[in-house]
């Protein structure tokens, strides 16, 4: 049977190095793969990773609508998943990089911001593999809750994937194996996985 042609979907994925996929040999990361599924099913994507190493709520703040505008024209379905945290609870100089007072003002001033102006998802920071590193974990499943009640408060759809991710030993295993923090193409996929089973993203892109 012919696949039903379908408008054509422009989306960006604003982020940190989970979003660009770092450590995944085979260059896809989990946009990637969620969007290559989506297009099997029919639809018509262009995508732009706009996921950036080492990336903060604050250096994300300053930066994704100019870049987002340039991608997303109004004549097109334009469309933005957020996912950002990890970063913001690193430790440096023995404080962690952005207070999470500050994380949750960004987050709010982004999403709120965003959400004017297109169709916006948002995606939770992802476990970090290390466990000698629990006060940074401990710090990155509250941060995960705050957003939750964000995007509740916005009515934005908000995926949670640390308390599934931290469960995976794929995720993790290959996180230990690799820097401590990104997986290899297995963690990825997983959550590709997971974010295709969502029920926001499900409603993004429904079977044809």
């Amino acid at each position: 049977m012919e696949l039903q042609h379908l408008p054509e979907v422009r989306i960006c994925f604003v982020g940190d190095s989970f979003v660009n996929g770092t450590g995944d040999q085979e260059c896809l990361g989990w946009t990637g793969r969620v969007c290559t599924n989506a297009n099997k099913k029919g639809y018509d994507i262009t995508y732009y990773n706009l996921g950036i190493r080492r990336d903060t709520s604050t250096d994300i703040a300053k930066r994704w609508l100019q870049e987002v505008s340039l991608r997303l024209s109004k004549e097109y379905d334009g469309r933005v998943v957020f996912s950002f945290g990890l970063n913001d609870t690193t430790l440096e100089n023995g404080k962690t990089r952005i207070d999470l007072a500050d994380s949750l003002k960004n987050a709010h001033e982004i999403l709120s911001e965003a959400q004017k102006l297109y169709p916006v998802l948002m995606i939770g920071p992802a476990p970090y593999a290390e466990q000698k590193d629990s006060q940074r974990t401990n710090k990155n499943t509250g941060l995960s809750k705050q957003f939750t009640l964000i995007c509740n408060e916005l009515n934005i759809p908000y995926l949670d994937v640390f308390p599934i991710l931290e469960k995976s030993n794929i995720w993790m295993n290959e996180a230990r194996a690799n820097d401590g923090a990104h997986p290899r193409a297995g963690g990825y996929a997983e959550f590709a996985q997971i974010v295709e089973n969502w029920e926001a993203w499900l409603n993004w892109f429904p079977l044809t």
